[in-house]
């Protein structure tokens, strides 16, 4: 289960536009306090987000034998919803920019204006639910695990999602200088390859959940 849990929130962690927000707020005229906020509001967004798919999931008491064949039949349709996002986004290709309206776009303004109040918002916003972080919350609100385990397995999940948002902080308080020249090389690599690694963890993640909630409903079935 941990596995699970782990590879569904290392793709919820795949976030350009997170990595990029991060090595903006950093060279802002007060970093820490600026990236601080930025996690602050990426914190807020993940947990509350989690805590509403654990108690919704939960209370459909799927994590109990006789819900067996539920609890797989969501793993199923989920899996199945994650892989064909994966293969929609092969098939559609890379999209054309526009340079009329590059940059245009709302995270894109307030990271272009770094401050305290943009960067909670923009916390916000750029960590607002995905199918893969549904994943990762799902695994753990359909297992059998006690409250305590459950509330430490989905501080674990945000944390994982949550890494391009601390991990650069981190390096930024012991190495500044070599952290913004990092942060920039690795965001400029992932944006040319960052589709092709999407796609291929959607359609493997997407395709492992299926599978098992394919065996999952075959043995309740039989």
């Amino acid at each position: 289960m941990l596995g699970q849990i782990a590879g569904f929130a290392i793709l919820a962690a795949l976030s350009p536009t997170a990595l990029l927000a991060s090595a903006v707020f950093l060279g802002a005229a007060n970093p820490r306090m600026t990236v601080l906020i930025y996690l602050s509001g990426a914190i807020v967004m993940t947990a509350i987000v989690a805590a509403i798919l654990f108690v919704v999931l939960h209370s459909g008491h799927l994590y109990k034998p006789h819900e067996h064949q539920a609890r797989y039949g969501l793993r199923l349709g989920l899996g199945l919803v994650i892989l064909a996002f994966g293969v929609y986004l092969w098939r559609r290709g890379p999209r054309r920019k526009d340079p009329a309206k590059q940059n245009q776009g709302l995270i894109a303004r307030l990271i272009a204006h770094p401050s305290r109040k943009t960067a909670f918002l923009v916390g916000l916003l750029v960590y607002g639910p995905s199918l893969t972080f549904v994943a990762a919350v799902q695994v753990v609100a359909t297992s059998r695990e006690s409250t305590v385990n459950s509330v430490l397995l989905l501080a674990l999940i945000i944390a994982i999602t949550l890494a391009f948002v601390w991990l650069p902080f981190v390096l930024y308080l012991f190495t500044p200088d070599q952290t913004g020249r990092l942060l920039a090389s690795f965001n400029g690599w992932l944006r040319s390859h960052g589709r092709l690694l999407l796609v291929g963890a959607l359609v493997v993640g997407g395709a492992a959940l299926a599978i098992d909630g394919i065996l999952g409903v075959a043995g309740a079935v039989s």
